[in-house]
């Protein structure tokens, strides 16, 4: 039995790009990394516009240029002939070249290594081009992980998926820091106010103007409300409709006589940043309209550190959180009362903060690039197994 420790090589985005996908593998490749006692530096397959190649110059990088199928089949024959012992394909539509991303396909015909695919999005109801293409991603990977346990279901129901191919892994997070909570709030100005915590790329589909509506009835009982908003408006709205949505949002807490209890942070924030600010709120809102969302980043995070969450009751939020945290979107009296409640009722808030962290503790990066390292080890063992079987 050959017990040396796996090399991997993880093709997606990559830091410096800020893109979620990119930080996602940053961390899990950091957290394997760590498992296996910092002795080998696993390579990473970094897709990258032209103009972004000179920002992976490590020796372990290897810059993939998104549209370049010519690149595609250059890096498979580069990992074919290396000591990589298997690939973790990190999955999102819009990543890579091609229609819908059908580059990847290519790569995946020229690959002979095992492949393990984390799917960032699976659809409930795929249609074509992207569901032909993720079928074949499906069809060409050894392994398959989700982070929704929904995502084996559909990846059944649609394409026919064998179960035992299909593995849920929760999406990692940061393990909390509880000692910096007090100064992160005296530096944001949040001393002795009860601060709500929304962050994303800015965009209609965030669903910010239910938790106005909700504040304006709220802020007679619970007078110390703050209502954090943090993050850019996102590239491709600010380019279709610039800053229109934050501007009639700017207006509504003017109308509702909210100012003293929104505080915007317009700006990119840096992952340690956001973290401090998450772990600093007492409670994280995601009121999202839109319900077929089957992964959220800053959910999980907020799940991970530990804090009290309400949401709209989107697939992964439906997957993660109790009944009793999710609330229908649009039903601004249901969610007025929920925070009337939450802050005036003796223990609740403090017991829903039991209850995250018990779901959160099992999303730690340690945990989860443990069961990421399990997997991929189990693929190797599979692979030789075939190898000697055909022997």
């Amino acid at each position: 039995m050959n017990n040396r420790l796996p090399q991997i090589a993880y093709v997606s985005t990559y830091i410096p790009k800020k893109c979620g996908l990119a930080t996602y593998t940053h961390h899990l490749r950091e957290a394997i990394t760590n498992m296996k006692g910092n002795r080998m530096l696993d390579p990473v397959i970094t897709v990258c516009n032209p103009d972004e190649r000179s920002d992976y110059e490590e020796p372990w990088m290897l810059p993939l240029i998104k549209q370049d199928n010519d690149d595609y089949m250059k890096v498979a024959d580069a990992i074919n002939q290396s000591t990589v012992d298997v690939v973790s394909l990190q999955h999102e539509f819009g990543i890579f070249g091609g229609e819908a991303g059908s580059h990847i396909v290519d790569f995946l015909h020229r690959l002979k290594k095992p492949v393990v695919t984390t799917f960032h999005t699976v659809f409930e109801h795929p249609v074509a081009p992207y569901s032909d293409l993720q079928k074949e991603i499906a069809l060409w990977s050894d392994h398959i992980i989700v982070m929704n346990r929904k995502g084996i279901s559909y990846l059944q129901d649609n394409f026919d998926v064998p179960l035992e191919k299909i593995m849920f892994i929760p999406h990692g997070t940061p393990v909390p820091n509880r000692a910096d909570r007090v100064n992160v709030r005296r530096e944001a100005g949040w001393d002795n106010r009860k601060v709500l915590f929304t962050f994303g790329l800015l965009g209609r589909s965030k669903g910010i103007e239910l938790i106005l509506h909700a504040m304006a009835s709220a802020v007679h009982a619970v007078p110390d409300l703050l209502y954090v908003i943090a993050g850019q408006t996102h590239p491709e709205v600010r380019k279709h409709e610039g800053e229109a949505y934050r501007e009639e949002l700017m207006e509504l807490i003017q109308e509702l006589g909210l100012e003293h209890h929104v505080q915007w942070i317009n700006r990119y924030m840096p992952e340690d940043q956001l973290v401090s600010l998450i772990s600093a709120c007492d409670l994280y809102l995601t009121p999202y309209p839109g319900m077929g969302q089957i992964t959220s980043g800053t959910l999980a995070y907020a799940a991970g550190l530990g804090r009290p969450i309400l949401s709209t009751p989107y697939v992964y939020a439906k997957d993660l959180l109790h009944e009793e945290m999710l609330l229908p979107y649009g039903d601004v009296g249901a969610w007025s009362s929920k925070l009337i409640e939450l802050f005036t009722y003796p223990g609740m808030l403090t017991s829903w903060e039991r209850v995250i962290s018990d779901i959160g503790r099992s999303m730690h990066w340690p945990h989860v690039g443990a069961q990421h390292l399990r997997l991929f080890q189990q693929v190797i063992s599979e692979q030789r197994d075939k190898i000697a079987d055909v022997g």
